[in-house]
């Protein structure tokens, strides 16, 4: 008697156990509920901090459980990164990658622990964020061109600031220089708020900064803006030019985040992850709420977060030469 109803007990706990995919209750990551992790690989308060705890909630509520931000800052965010990428592929310890982490350290650290190419799954893209190049509001020039004739008159005369050795506002001085054919005296310092308090005072002459920082500095006209680092111009500040536009060619430069795994992350996994990150983005609160910090949302496929990855970490390079940092 026992060996004849063992049979049809096992597939009916199988059927109960295959409930949510039969019924279509709402598609979890693996691991029956339990909480994701959510890695940022720098300190809370911070830029990427605060957005990752925008976006976490509109997360969860889409895949239908907890996910939880944990910081673990260290070595320009890749310390965070490399946790990702040694990490089981069971989608409980994602990575909110920043673009500089990705794209820039791999070129002037002396050892990156990991290769994003390979170490990491790209799952999707979150955001992307435009620069802005502000000044001194007392300096002797108003525009980019009258800054750049002045730069070539005075050699190595104008100091700009940035959060340090290979941030990417560094780095978008660096191409600036560059591209017009200018020197410049880089400044780093331990963050972008004190480069900008040096930039109000007239320590500094000028610095790039995300838009979404700089906009209050901007609006109450403690600093003046000359121009945006995007290919067009940006909506929170329309009447500011591009920096093609004010005669700086091949000039499109910004920053994105975007959610990475661990390699070898299952291809149906980092589907129901990159359509669950979609449709948080499409939430209005978190829309409003991210537009507001003068991010620009940029939901796609992980091909398309591979390929601006690729994009960005060629076009650094090129820039970084020479650049080193601990």
């Amino acid at each position: 008697m026992p060996s004849y109803f063992s049979r049809p007990r096992r597939v009916l706990l199988a059927l109960a156990s295959l409930g949510p995919l039969l019924w279509g209750a709402p598609a979890q990551a693996q691991g029956g509920g339990q909480p994701i992790r959510l890695v940022v690989g720098y300190a809370a308060g911070g830029p990427v901090d605060a957005t990752a705890r925008l976006f976490a909630p509109a997360l969860s509520k889409e895949l239908g459980q907890p996910v939880v931000v944990e910081n673990r800052p260290g070595a320009a965010g890749s310390m965070g990164g490399d946790a990702v990428a040694k990490a089981a592929p069971n989608g409980l310890l994602l990575y909110f990658g920043a673009s500089p982490t990705l794209t820039i350290s791999p070129h002037i650290l002396k050892s990156m622990p990991f290769d994003v190419s390979k170490d990491l799954s790209a799952i999707a893209p979150l955001v992307s964020y435009t620069n802005v190049l502000v000044i001194n509001k007392d300096q002797p020039f108003k525009t980019l061109p009258e800054l750049v004739a002045y730069a070539r008159a005075n050699p190595g005369k104008l100091a700009y600031g940035s959060a340090g050795m290979g941030a990417s506002n560094h780095l978008s001085g660096e191409l600036f220089a560059l591209r017009a054919g200018i020197k410049l005296t880089h400044v780093p310092y331990k963050g972008n708020a004190p480069a900008m308090t040096d930039v109000i005072g007239g320590q500094l002459s000028m610095m790039f900064d995300i838009i979404g920082s700089a906009r209050n500095y901007i609006s109450t006209q403690r600093v003046r803006p000359l121009a945006v680092t995007s290919r067009e111009r940006n909506a929170s500040l329309p009447e500011v030019p591009t920096m093609v536009e004010s005669g700086i060619a091949d000039y499109d430069v910004g920053g994105w985040y975007g959610l990475y795994g661990p390699a070898r992350l299952p291809p149906e996994l980092v589907n129901r992850l990159n359509e669950a990150t979609r449709r948080a983005l499409a939430q209005d609160e978190l829309k409003a709420k991210l537009i507001e910090q003068g991010y620009d949302l940029w939901s796609g496929s992980p091909q398309l977060l591979a390929e601006r990855a690729a994009r960005d970490l060629a076009l650094w390079g090129t820039v970084a030469k020479g650049i080193q940092v601990e």
